[in-house]
This record gives structure tokens, sequence and C-alpha cells, in this order.
């Protein structure tokens, strides 16, 4: 079966729609056959959620009946799960889907939910992007520190609060056996997990991209689809296209995935949040980024974005596309990536269409949001330089001086003073000598004289919350 030709079951809650409406991404279905079945929950059907083969989308009727044409390519039907319901899992690992290879089409094709007690327009999230773990030693790593940060922060988070993890791709480093390690990683952390294809997590050397997911469909499931929570819709989708020879790729987002996706939020409505999630970044990692920009062009969009062993945050129009930093850092190296930021994650709160976050340093409380670096800069004056991981035009920065306010810091693009001193060169870091420091633009500094003796460096994020750090030298 052919693999970016396919989607995932889809299923998603909504008003104003006719119930069993189809959209459809050829619209001339001549006489394939029907899929049908029914989402329920609690013996009784659920009217207006959306089903989906990955090319069309239809809603189920009054009764939670729906049908759907078959489609020669596609390998799954998934239910894009509705708003007030619980996510389908096994373990932590998603479960909205069906495999039509298993399936007796003879049989209805049935979906049971089950309702949240719990309002779900307030909910948290997180973003794990590579884990990228390529031997035991890198298991071990994730599972001794990772593992139980997630923990922590979902222990700190109170019982009742909804949570879930999405991880944008390069689960693993091109070993596909250890997805299971992996899948034991998300059970431990105790929330539910929803995975995005990378491109370590491929099928190399089997053929071309129609080929190259299997392993990961057959573990994970559909490589598009999405869901919904409270007035979030989450999209995955996969941009990796593999070329045909052993780790050739680049970012594309294939033509069905897009008309999926036009099918896909014509059942949302447009003041609902949207939040797309894949693996290599678009605002400059995929060829054909335009073609997406111009389906959500009118949406309130954010996306979720790995790839690069960096975090960098990029805003362009409507849309807001956080790239984050890495769970292994610079490959399970040390303890940064390559721009300093360090290894950790995304942390994101949803409150009805509004989205805040902050990054999450592995090992780290969470208001350890930047640091700081002073050298000589001349016989007079020492350099003060400030990281600040997860900047964007938003944040606000200032610094004191033996009690005098001196303003903001200066920002600039450079290197992190300890990524270049740990990362640059054949021979660091070890035993990965390849990974190499990254120039950032999240670098702020400020000259100050010799003798001072303390220095205050105070920043606010977008939302009002600030961090100070004291400077004692």
């Amino acid at each position: 079966m052919q693999r970016r030709q396919f989607i995932q079951n889809l299923f998603w809650l909504t008003g104003g729609i006719l119930a069993g409406q189809s959209i459809l991404a050829n619209q001339s279905t001549g006489k394939l056959k029907k899929l049908k079945g029914f989402v329920r929950a609690g013996g009784k059907g659920i009217a207006k959620v959306a089903v989906s083969n990955g090319f069309d989308v239809v809603l189920t009727n009054d009764e939670g009946k729906f049908e759907i044409p078959t489609r020669e390519n596609a390998q799954f039907i998934f239910v894009i799960t509705p708003s007030g319901y619980s996510f389908p899992e096994e373990k932590g690992i998603a479960r909205h889907y069906r495999k039509l290879k298993d399936l007796n089409f003879r049989k209805n094709i049935n979906f049971n939910l089950t309702k949240l007690h719990t309002d779900d327009n307030a909910h948290q999230f997180i973003i794990w992007a590579d884990p990228q773990v390529k031997n035991q030693k890198d298991v071990e790593k994730m599972m001794n520190s990772s593992v139980p940060d997630v923990q922590k922060l979902v222990a700190a988070s109170g019982a009742g609060v909804l949570m879930h993890g999405i991880t944008v791709g390069d689960i693993v480093w091109d070993e596909l056996k250890l997805f299971h390690d992996y899948s034991k990683a998300v059970e431990k952390m105790g929330i539910p997990f929803f995975q995005c294809m990378g491109n370590h997590d491929m099928d190399y050397n089997k053929g071309g991209d129609d080929t190259s997911d299997d392993t990961f469909h057959e573990v994970f499931g559909p490589s598009w689809y999405s869901f919904n929570r409270g007035k979030a819709h989450y999209v995955i989708l996969d941009d990796v296209r593999y070329l045909g020879k052993d780790r050739e790729y680049d970012g594309y987002i294939s033509t069905e995935q897009l008309e999926w996706l036009k099918n896909d939020l014509a059942f949302v409505p447009k003041e609902n949040l949207v939040i797309i999630c894949l693996h290599i970044p678009v605002h400059n990692g995929v060829k054909n980024n335009k073609a997406l920009y111009e389906v959500i062009k009118d949406r309130n969009v954010h996306i979720m974005s790995g790839h690069t062993h960096y975090n960098v945050n990029v805003i362009k129009d409507n849309v807001y596309e956080h790239n984050h930093g890495t769970v292994c850092g610079a490959w399970w190296t040390g303890p940064i990536c390559g721009d300093g930021t360090p290894c950790g994650y995304g942390v994101y709160k949803v409150n009805g269409t509004e989205l805040s976050w902050y990054y999450q340093s592995t090992d780290k409380e969470a208001d350890h949001q930047f640091s700081t670096h002073v050298s000589d800069f001349d016989e007079s004056h020492r350099q003060v330089i400030v990281n600040i991981y997860n900047a964007d035009p938003a944040w606000k920065s200032e610094f004191i001086v033996d009690g005098v306010n001196k303003g903001a810091l200066e920002q600039f693009e450079g290197f992190d003073p300890v990524a270049y001193s740990t990362l640059l060169g054949p021979d660091l870091p070890k035993p990965r000598g390849f990974a190499e420091p990254k120039k950032t633009k999240h670098l702020f500094k400020a000259i100050i004289p010799k003798e001072s003796k303390l220095v205050a460096v105070t920043v606010t994020d977008r939302f009002g919350n600030k961090y100070q750090s004291l400077i004692e030298i």
C-alpha cells in the first residue's frame, strides 16, 4: 500500500454542519465501496463526529453512524477525537485509528469513546522534539533524565489537569527497533502521546517515499491526522519526503495532505485555535511552504517543529512557528543544543483559543529561561552575554549595574559561549564530534566597567512573566 496517499482516522465534534455531510478530496467517487460504522460513547451514538480515511472527511449522523468511501491507497480509517472526549490510547500511545488491512469490510467499523468529566477548554500539552535515541546508552539517558522531568511536570500540574504530549519527529535515530523503548518512555510519563514522522524514523532503501513510513505505520499508525481538545484543533502532518536513496530527503508536504487538510479544516470553526505539528520547520525547511500557508491563511495558527537541534521562534503573518530545542540536545553529548539552549521541551497552556508557553529545560526549574556569561572585553571593560532561549520580539530585557539601571540589553547574532567551547571542532563533543555550535539571534549583551561588582539581569516574556539573575563579579 502507498503511504503518502493514505490518511488516518479523524474525528471531531462541531456545530453548524449537516450530519452525514462529506467533503471529498476527489469529488468523482464513482462507485467506490463505502466503509460503514459508528462512533459511540457509553453505548450511545455521537452525532457530528468527523471520521477520515486520509482523503475524505465525513461526519456521523444523529445515531453516530458514518459512511466513507474506500480509497485504493488508503491504509487507515481514523476518528478525529472531538472536544469533550478522552483520547483513545494504549499505554499512552494514541490509538484513534484502524488499519484497513486488518478489517472485515462486511462488518461495521466502530470507534468507542469515553466522555470527559472535566471542561477541556483549559488544558496543557508538551512538545518533545528529537528524542533521537541511537543505542541503549541514549535510551538510558532519556529514561533517567527526560522522562523523570516530565513526570515531575505532570505531578506538579495537579490532579485532574488535562495534559497530552506530541513528539515532533526523530523519535529514534535510524534504529527503528528502538520505537519500543520510546513507547516504554511514553508509558512511564503517564500522559497520552501523539507522534510525528521524522527523517530518522523512516524505512530506507525499500523504495520511494510511498514505502518509507511502513514501520512507523505499524507501530504508531497514520503519519497525518487530527484531533480536538476544547477549542483547539491539532493537526499532525508528515513533511519529510524520502527521495529513495539511503538518507536523502527534503522538506515537502504532499498534495494529498494539503487536500486532506482543506477538508479537515472545513469542519473546524474559523475562530478556533489551530496547532500544526510536524518535523522539519516550515518557515525555512519546507519547499512548498507557501502552499501550506495558503490553506491556513485565515486561521489562528501555531506550528510546532523540531529537526534543527536549536530553538527559534518565527512569526509570519497569522502563523507563529515554534522550532524547538531538542530532548536530546546535541545528540545526547551534553546538556545543551547547538545554540546553547538546554536539552528540554516546550510546555503549552490552552485557555479557550488563547495559547501561552515556556521552554522547560531538563533538570531545571520552570523559571530557568536564560543563561549569563561574563568575559573580559578590553583592559577596562567586561562583556555580559545573556542567552534568552525562547525569546521573540515581544520579550523585554534590562540590566542594572551596581544599582544603576542601564536599560535594555543589545540583541545580536553569534555563538553561545558554552556551546562554542564544548561543541566546536571534530574532536568535540565526545563521542559525536559532528555536533557543532550554531549561531543564534536570541543572544543579548552589555558592556560594563571592569570595576563593576553586581549586575542584575531581568527578562520579561510576552506574557508578563519576569525572570531575574544576579551576577556577582
